[in-house]
């Protein structure tokens, strides 16, 4: 699947089995689903006999592979959830990360009993997975972030979830205010190269349609606007917040088509998110999936903004930011232990607290807004 995706029209095709539409190269004969693994052969439209004017009985027709609903129960008044959920440890490398599958494990468990995600529509791909299709190689992620959004209709709520390695490389097209786009690592990237913002926004954030909400959380590294929407929430400590305007210079748009696009990520681009080699005292990783979730399990899930500030309390009293009593504020239990495994590499100074941040295709007033999913 190199290069090309800009010069051919992708066409979709449902697969045969489980009828997830599925983005099909031009020319092919034949595609493979990521989901269900079965084969979809395509037939040639131009081996199709010209139409007849006569009056014989029509002969019957294969169903039309375009013709299928879209997968799932047909859409209730609310529309459908689906999920992409992406956690890679790179186990046995020199760039392991600790805790990533957890983050994983928590965040479904999460969708699917306070958000209602259905599981079946709920995509994992990480390394204890025993498909390969949901190994989260450099192929495997861009399948499932045209999964994610292919068939979305007005009502639909989706959400991509990544814990792992984020990254960063110079850009040469003028398009970054910072001159570097942000990137993704997956499980192959040493051989394979990294998902670059550009394509994480073609991909994900362009296509979509009036009606469909998108959620992104990302805990990696560079991570602020991995999804290249053009607006981020900047926040200072007594919860006031400006959005700064990064559309870039070269005026190509990167919002969605009438969509709507919302990202929480880890820290801002030029920090290190708590899992890197940077800090490699801490065993485990996830500060930003823990306070995401801490922030929703605690109540604080009504605004957008409730939620940036409890996020950034959680990480402020913990990780050493700030005045107040640490861990013993946020309650005992799981709470502490977690914590406490998140703090066991020693103390952290307070230069290194991370900054959740909130990107979004529009500016829009974050202490009004409410939150769902």
């Amino acid at each position: 699947m190199h290069g090309g995706y800009g010069h051919n029209p992708m066409m979709l095709v449902n697969c045969s089995s489980c009828r997830t539409p599925l983005q099909l190269p031009h020319g092919a004969q034949s595609i493979r689903c990521s989901i269900c693994q079965a084969v979809t052969q395509i037939g040639d439209p131009r081996s199709a006999p010209a139409p007849s004017h006569s009056h014989a009985p029509p002969q019957p027709q294969p169903p039309s592979p375009y013709s299928h609903a879209p997968p799932g129960p047909p859409p209730n008044p609310h529309g459908r959830k689906k999920a992409v959920i992406i956690g890679i440890s790179y186990k046995f490398s020199r760039h392991e990360l600790k805790g990533c599958l957890n983050d994983s494990k928590c965040m479904k468990y999460l969708l699917i009993n306070k958000f209602r995600f259905p599981e079946a529509s709920i995509l994992m791909l990480n390394e204890e997975e025993t498909d390969p299709y949901r190994i989260p190689t450099k192929q495997n992620v861009r399948m499932a972030l045209y999964w994610l959004v292919q068939g979305c209709q007005p009502g639909d709520s989706l959400v991509f979830h990544y814990s792992g390695h984020g990254s960063r490389q110079r850009n040469y097209t003028g398009d970054e205010v910072d001159g570097y786009d942000e990137t993704l690592c997956p499980l192959d990237f040493e051989s394979q190269g990294m998902i670059v913002d550009d394509e994480i926004n073609a991909t994900i954030v362009r296509p979509l349609p009036h009606g469909v909400k998108l959620h992104a959380m990302i805990d990696a590294c560079h991570s602020g606007t991995v999804l290249d929407l053009p607006f981020l929430c900047r926040m200072n400590r007594s919860g006031q917040y400006i959005w700064e305007d990064h559309r870039p210079r070269s005026g190509v748009w990167k919002g969605t088509s009438g969509g709507e696009a919302i990202s929480f990520s880890g820290c801002d681009d030029d920090q290190t998110s708590a899992d890197t080699s940077a800090l490699s005292r801490i065993t485990s990783t996830g500060a930003m999936t823990f306070c995401f979730i801490q922030a929703i399990e605690r109540g604080h899930g009504a605004t957008y903004g409730s939620i940036l500030s409890a996020m950034r309390s959680v990480l402020k009293s913990t990780m050493g930011g700030g005045g107040g009593g640490g861990v013993s504020d946020f309650g005992g239990g799981a709470v502490t232990s977690l914590l406490s495994m998140l703090l066991s590499g020693g103390p952290i100074s307070s230069s290194t607290v991370q900054e959740p941040q909130l990107t979004a295709c529009q500016p829009f007033d974050v202490y009004t807004k409410p939150f769902s999913l």
